[in-house]
């Protein structure tokens, strides 16, 4: 059974529940998705709870299209938020929930349905898998604006696009299309709308069925290394947990059995 969270208006990112699975809506579809100050703190909030609650083993990013003429899932951070200081003290830095979204315990898969641009881009390359739907564009705009983007997010380009599809994003700010982004490694698939949501859907089951302990665990130990942060005896340590635990022993069982593994993340 499904949970929906109730503490959120009706255009602010929505969290639902399904067993393992914990899925992040984009939700104002009617400004193409914008993210506004409101809408980063709630994401902060539902990233919280997220990594509380140890039951979460895959987290999905997607947007409500509906409505819309051509499916846009977002159109980065409000222009407008930028502009004067009222309210200043109270916002909160876009860096700030990309790292965030990055650093989540569980593994993030993003359902790219519709075109992304400025610092939603970075959203989309935090996640740690993503289907893209065909047709879509992915642009990066910020030095068309004047803007220098911050580290991290400039970090994570590097990483996941490669030095030459970082500077063609942030020195031409030229779009990309969903091919472009397989091509280059950014996209696990591109598909069809037809087939769109069961993509997601498959990829997401697969790695619900891996064993939680040993892929969170990895996946934090590549984070680390993509961001040039390696500490060998973390890592090291990591590995021993894993190779420690039940899950291990289940995994083994499972293998000489011919059997679908029953993983607990102990």
């Amino acid at each position: 059974m499904a949970s929906h969270d109730a503490t959120s208006s009706p255009s602010e990112p929505l969290l639902t529940l399904d067993g393992s699975v914990a899925t992040l809506t984009l939700n104002r579809p009617a400004h193409r998705n914008r993210l506004e100050d409101a809408d980063l703190r709630v994401l902060l909030g539902h990233f919280q709870r997220i990594d509380a609650d140890a039951g979460i083993r895959v987290v999905k990013l997607t947007a409500n299209t509906q409505g819309q003429p051509r499916p846009v899932f977002c159109a980065g951070y409000h222009i407008g938020g930028f502009d004067g200081e009222a309210g200043r003290d109270e916002s909160v830095p876009f860096e700030r929930v990309a790292d965030a979204l990055a650093a989540l315990r569980p593994v993030t898969v993003c359902a790219l349905n519709g075109s992304v641009y400025g610092g939603a881009t970075d959203l989309v390359l935090a996640c740690d898998l993503c289907v893209g739907l065909s047709g879509i564009e992915f642009r990066m705009p910020a030095t068309a604006l004047g803007l220098h983007y911050y580290p991290s997010g400039l970090q994570r380009y590097v990483a996941r696009m490669g030095v030459s599809g970082a500077k063609r994003a942030f020195l031409t700010a030229r779009r990309f299309t969903a091919e472009m982004l397989l091509h280059m490694g950014c996209l696990e698939e591109v598909a069809e709308s037809s087939a769109f949501d069961g993509a997601v859907a498959g990829l997401v089951d697969e790695i619900v069925e891996l064993a939680p302990l040993a892929v969170q665990s990895t996946k934090r130990s590549l984070n680390e290394i993509a961001a040039g942060c390696i500490d060998m005896a973390a890592i090291r340590q990591r590995e021993a947990l894993t190779a420690a635990s039940r899950d291990f022993a289940e995994g083994r069982a499972a293998f000489q059995e011919k059997r679908k593994a029953r993983f607990t993340g102990n």
